[in-house]
């Protein structure tokens, strides 16, 4: 059978199960979870895949799971990956339970992997493609709520706080040759999508900066002030600003989640979470050094002590130049979208994980626009379940298409034509290394 038969057989299943698909995006969107708790959206991405007579590997990190086909075949193998957590944003008017609310469109992301499984094996299409498939529902892309993954790992729940991370390192991409996904983006001048997304890398911190309490009005001088300490701090990193080159597009940036017990009381604890971002792993931890650099200088000025505990976040997202050009022949051959409407190239900077896999493998991370508002606040809204939940759905399973046709021809192709930053053993190394606790005490003995 042709390839083209094939991408129609596809395209007529994923309309004719259309509604389907978009009740999935939307009761995702209706229960958000954060990080590591999505066990609603899990259930609803394991009941779909079961539905589709698929046997599901369920909670391959403490939530998510993963369903495979064409095991038995020969070829290429490749991951398709969903996420699955939400964010937290309480004043957004949908906000559910601890202010969590899909603001970043992870739900679309489900709703776009379970639609292309939909298609590919309710038509039949999958027997005619010569290479294996992995649905992969992933938790915990968001880096945010830190002092729960800490949690996790002293429970020996994890090993990593980032989903993908640990998945890398639990062996979920030990057999994997490529892998892909889609980001919902928000309208702007009527684009419909952007192929190639560059987005920086992070290191998150904690930070605990210890000192000595005692009574703020009557003997403030017997104590050693946390707050302080965290103060200059802050005006510490501040002043690092104009440090950091343009073009690695260094952001620095942080919160006090806990800045003492009583007003009147000298803080003898004060905690931070911060990150450290840039373009480039060199700079980043740079730019890492920096900022620690930063925080012992505020502990040493006030006689206190500073933990400081570094964990590798996300690496930078470069994607695979021959797949986002299959991605996008499919949007403009197959659905009927313009080539005015295509941002080729977008350098953002925000981070993702799917920067991690990138530096292992060819993959791909294209941005389908189907909401409004920009992203992680208050005004994110989906306007274009179309195109967020069915397009996207679409376009994946006829790229998945393109890779695996006539003995995965193509999918070679990338494979050859990549040069991998790290193996998966370098990569595990890089993040043992890079994930340290640097303990600095500058009290008086």
């Amino acid at each position: 059978m042709d390839i083209n038969t094939l991408k129609k057989m596809c395209i007529d299943e994923i309309d004719k199960n259309k509604d389907e698909i978009i009740k999935i995006g939307r009761d995702i969107y209706n229960n958000p979870e954060l990080s590591y708790r999505e066990f609603k959206a899990t259930k609803i991405t394991i009941d779909t895949l079961k539905s589709l007579g698929l046997d599901v590997e369920e909670n391959i990190a403490v939530t998510g799971c993963k369903a495979s086909i064409n095991e038995d075949k020969e070829g290429v193998k490749v991951a398709v990956l969903g996420e699955l957590d939400a964010l937290a944003c309480p004043e957004h008017k949908d906000a559910k339970e601890e202010g969590a609310i899909h603001c970043c469109g992870h739900n679309a992301q489900i709703a776009g992997m379970l639609g292309c499984a939909i298609g590919l094996i309710k038509s039949g299409v999958f027997k005619h493609l010569d290479g294996k498939i992995d649905f992969i529902a992933v938790p915990a892309e968001e880096g945010i709520e830190l002092e729960y993954r800490k949690y996790l790992q002293d429970n020996k729940m994890i090993t990593y706080v980032g989903g993908k991370q640990e998945l890398i390192h639990k062996g979920y991409f030990d057999d994997v040759d490529m892998a892909m996904m889609f980001h919902l983006g928000s309208i702007k001048d009527n684009k419909k999508c952007i192929i190639k997304g560059k987005s920086n890398g992070f290191i998150e911190k904690g930070i605990t900066f210890i000192g000595k309490s005692a009574h703020s009005g009557g003997g403030p001088h017997l104590g050693i002030n946390a707050g302080t300490m965290a103060n200059l701090a802050i005006n510490n990193i501040n002043a690092l600003r104009d440090t950091f080159k343009d073009e690695d597009k260094v952001r620095v940036h942080y919160i006090i989640n806990h800045g003492g017990d009583a007003v009147n009381v000298v803080p003898n604890k004060v905690t931070m979470e911060a990150m450290v971002r840039s373009s480039n792993a060199e700079a980043m931890l740079d730019a890492n050094k920096k900022f620690n650099r930063s925080l012992q200088a505020a502990a040493l000025a006030i006689g206190g002590k500073v933990i400081i505990e570094d964990f590798i976040g996300y690496l930078s997202l470069e994607t695979d130049d021959m797949m986002n050009s299959l991605f996008k022949d499919n949007l403009i051959n197959f659905l009927g979208i313009k080539e005015d409407e295509i941002v080729d190239l977008n350098i953002g900077g925000g981070s993702t994980d799917m920067g991690d896999i990138s530096q292992i493998m060819p993959c791909i991370h294209p941005y389908i626009m189907g909401a409004t508002g920009d992203f992680h606040t208050k005004d994110y809204k989906m306007v274009d379940e179309e195109m967020g939940y069915v397009n996207s759905a679409k376009a994946m399973a006829l790229t998945l298409i393109d890779l695996l046709y006539d003995n995965s021809k193509k999918g070679k192709q990338v494979i050859e034509g990549y040069k991998p930053t790290y193996t998966i053993k370098e990569y595990l190394k890089f993040l043992e290394e890079n994930n340290v606790v640097h303990t600095h005490d500058y009290t008086e003995k």
